[in-house]
């Protein structure tokens, strides 16, 4: 059985939703679990239904224009924050630990392969989920430091071991297309701590549950009800 952890989105202290992350087009989510973008009445619903995780990305923080610190730091009282916030470094990631459950070390913001060895060196690998960012079928990392291929990172992640590995399609986010199964078969090796994000759709399940993947990311089509 695949475990479902819902996706929210937080830009100016409200949940917001948008596709192909594409973040100047995010607008006020509409969620079938709140009558209004209160992130906080989000989350206690989705407690109640059930829910044990929520992956949580604070555009502010990423975009470096601000933060949901708050809000995220009350949401994780509520029902345990997997966060991506942009951590760049090791510093960040140590800053960033009073804030959530997990963190997300995320290839589109990750400094270097040093920052990242240093942070899986220092801290328990229970609280660290690697991101791998993929946009338009490549790697994605914004920082010219990190300048490995997708098949090199990979190799890095086998040799690392991490407990959690996101591989999520940014391309597809909010769209509702599938999962890219061709993308995935890259991971074989790294089935068992794959989480699955961007695009999936009710029907992938099934097929992701066949792969021995026991883990997605699903925001738009929890938040309308799709799923």
């Amino acid at each position: 059985m695949v475990n479902i952890i819902p996706v929210m989105d937080l830009m100016n202290g409200i949940a917001v939703s948008g596709k192909s992350g594409n973040r100047a087009t995010y607008s006020p989510l509409n969620s079938v679990f709140a009558n209004n973008s209160d992130p906080i009445a989000i989350a206690n619903s989705l407690k109640i239904k059930g829910y044990n995780e929520l992956y949580i990305a604070d555009l502010d923080s990423i975009e470096k224009i601000g933060h949901n610190l708050d809000k995220i730091k009350l949401i994780n009282t509520i029902i345990p924050v997997i966060l991506d916030c942009g951590i760049k470094n090791f510093d960040g990631f140590k800053f960033y630990l009073d804030f959530a459950y997990k963190l997300i070390i995320a290839t589109e913001t990750l400094e270097s392969l040093d920052e990242l060895h240093k942070i899986i060196n220092t801290f328990p690998k229970e609280r660290i989920v690697i991101s791998v960012d993929i946009k338009d079928n490549e790697l994605y990392s914004k920082s010219e430091n990190f300048n490995l291929s997708l098949d090199e990172f990979i190799e890095e992640l086998i040799a690392i071991s991490p407990n959690e590995i996101i591989l999520l399609d940014i391309s597809k986010v909010g769209t509702n297309s599938g999962i890219n199964q061709d993308l995935i078969a890259k991971f074989s090796q790294l089935y068992d701590k794959l989480i699955l994000g961007g695009g999936i759709s009710k029907e992938d399940l099934s097929k992701i549950d066949e792969l021995g993947i026991k883990k997605v990311l699903i925001g738009s089509s929890i938040h309308n009800g799709f799923i």
